[in-house]
């Protein structure tokens, strides 16, 4: 591929996959500013690894590939700063009390990416890339997770959620 179909085929991801890559972004970085710099930082990423893209999966499998090893590098700079937690330690953190209870929906969704932020990387790439639509053997595809370990981690995860948010409402 010369250098203009680089720039073509970053284009056409970029025009189809931009509001994922921004969602991808504000879910790994709670800072808005540092998630502006993360999403331009997959952008950038992006655009240099369509010199090397031979067609071999699909352009969405490599748009979220890409965006989330970005994403997980951006994570493992930022985990030397902040404890992460495995699901079940992650269940004992929504048992807390929560003062934000009552907040209307863009506290719950800012709620919802605060504990997907906190969950350990592959866990936090499979939900993101349920949460954006793709199946089980996409989200194989994408994170090199097998796809029966991908439909348990989902299972698990939402689960976790569900009783999170039951649990509000009943409050």
């Amino acid at each position: 591929m010369g250098p203009g179909g680089q720039d073509t085929r970053y284009a056409q991801a970029s025009a189809a996959h931009a509001p994922a890559i921004a969602r991808l972004a504000r879910a790994v970085e709670a800072n808005p500013e540092q998630a502006r710099d993360l999403e331009q930082e997959i952008h950038v990423a992006l655009w240099r690894s369509f010199a090397r893209f031979d067609g071999a999966c699909a352009v969405s499998t490599w748009v979220y590939r890409v965006a989330h090893n970005v994403a997980a590098s951006h994570v493992a700079r930022s985990s030397r700063r902040a404890k992460l937690v495995g699901l079940d330690a992650a269940d004992a953190l929504l048992a807390a009390d929560d003062p934000e209870a009552e907040v209307g929906q863009a506290q719950l969704l800012a709620r919802l990416n605060a504990l997907i932020r906190a969950l350990e990387p592959p866990d936090r790439q499979v939900i993101l890339l349920y949460l954006e639509g793709l199946d089980a053997a996409s989200i194989a595809d994408v994170t090199g997770i097998a796809r029966g370990t991908v439909s348990v981690k989902v299972h698990r995860i939402k689960a976790l959620l569900a009783r999170r948010f039951r649990s509000e409402e009943q409050a």
